[in-house]
């Protein structure tokens, strides 16, 4: 009888958004689940790096940087690597599905989703509008209002120009007026709350916005509330499937980058919150993939006001960090889906 071939699985990870040090991360974990026992008799893996400037490395070359991650600066200005122009010479004619982990801008927001159509191979994640949408927090908030999908009060900046001091002036009195403090003033494309600033009073909104509109011109601001931060993992094609809802609690005065990459949080899979909390959180998850388009892979994040028992939706990620310590994989462990298992269910999702 004959071997059935193994699907060729194309990991694209690195990037040119500011989260290329967690791709590299995420990538490294996906890459050794598709190498584990069970898997590798069903997957090969072809990996292809793209650098901090947008070039693209062979397979080749990509799997030695992946290797050499904690010094890949160094380690690529010391080789003989050639970069590549997109797709010249990159040997991806075997692929059978693309596994495109770049978080962030380029990866998260349609534009590689957008760029994999073309080759004609099916790829895992969410498509180009849900990704786009996904990406965009003012979309995604204007959407949810629409949709009654609870979330904390917010203010949306856009088509302002914020070099302008008259401006900025003009809109720091209608966010006071608006919104209590503190605020969270966010870019509306980022992730991994890069560019995001909490204000406890009105002499830091300068500032705030001044570092979110280095990010992005389009930028969200929101009330702060006494809350617990909840999440939940969504996987699925057509039917969305929710996990355990898990919370995360750090020690820093909010969820900000070094907390969570930096810090060891205290992640607590089941949260401990009643069953019907529980129940209406999924069913609040799956509801609001679909109401963007967003399938096969998702993290759902929640705030759970402590005084009023309230959930709010705070965002989807469509790219969550895929390391061995991410909530998403962990959520999914808790669930009863080791990472070796999540990886080929979404592969076979997306075939």
């Amino acid at each position: 009888m004959n071997e059935v071939r193994r699907k060729c699985v194309g990991i694209i990870f690195g990037g040119q958004s500011n989260e290329h040090a967690i791709s590299i991360e995420s990538a490294k974990a996906i890459f050794a689940a598709l190498n584990s026992d069970i898997n590798k008799k069903k997957f090969s893996t072809k990996v292809f790096y793209i650098n901090r400037n947008g070039k693209w490395f062979d397979s080749k070359d990509s799997l030695l940087i992946l290797k050499h991650s904690k010094d890949i600066d160094n380690f690529i200005a010391n080789s003989l690597f050639e970069n590549i122009k997109i797709f010249e010479n990159i040997d991806c004619k075997d692929i059978d599905i693309w596994f495109p982990i770049i978080h962030g801008a380029n990866g998260e927001d349609g534009s590689i989703q957008g760029l994999l159509k073309f080759t004609q191979k099916p790829f895992v994640g969410s498509g180009l509008l849900g990704s786009a949408l996904g990406m965009d927090k003012i979309i995604m908030k204007l959407i949810f209002s629409h949709l009654k999908i609870p979330q904390v009060n917010f203010f949306i900046i856009q088509d302002k120009n914020l070099d302008d001091n008259n401006n900025l002036k003009i809109i720091c009195d209608q966010i006071i007026k608006k919104l209590n403090f503190p605020l969270f003033i966010k870019p509306a494309n980022s992730g991994s709350s890069i560019g995001i600033s909490k204000v406890i009073n009105q002499y830091d909104i300068l500032d705030a916005l001044r570092k979110a509109w280095s990010i992005d011109h389009r930028i969200i601001v929101e009330e702060g509330l006494d809350v617990k931060e909840l999440e939940v993992g969504v996987i699925g094609k057509k039917n969305l499937i929710a996990s355990e809802v898990g919370e995360v609690n750090y020690i820093s005065d909010w969820y900000d980058y070094d907390s969570k990459y930096k810090t060891n949080n205290k992640i607590t899979i089941p949260a401990n919150i009643d069953p019907n909390l529980k129940e209406k959180i999924q069913t609040l998850s799956i509801q609001s993939c679909m109401a963007l388009n967003i399938n096969i892979f998702a993290r759902v994040d929640f705030f759970l006001e402590k005084d009023t028992n309230k959930i709010y939706l705070n965002e989807i990620n469509t790219i969550p960090g895929f390391t061995k310590n991410s909530m998403f994989p962990l959520l999914w462990k808790s669930s009863g889906l080791e990472i070796d298992e999540l990886v080929a269910k979404l592969i076979e999702y997306s075939l």
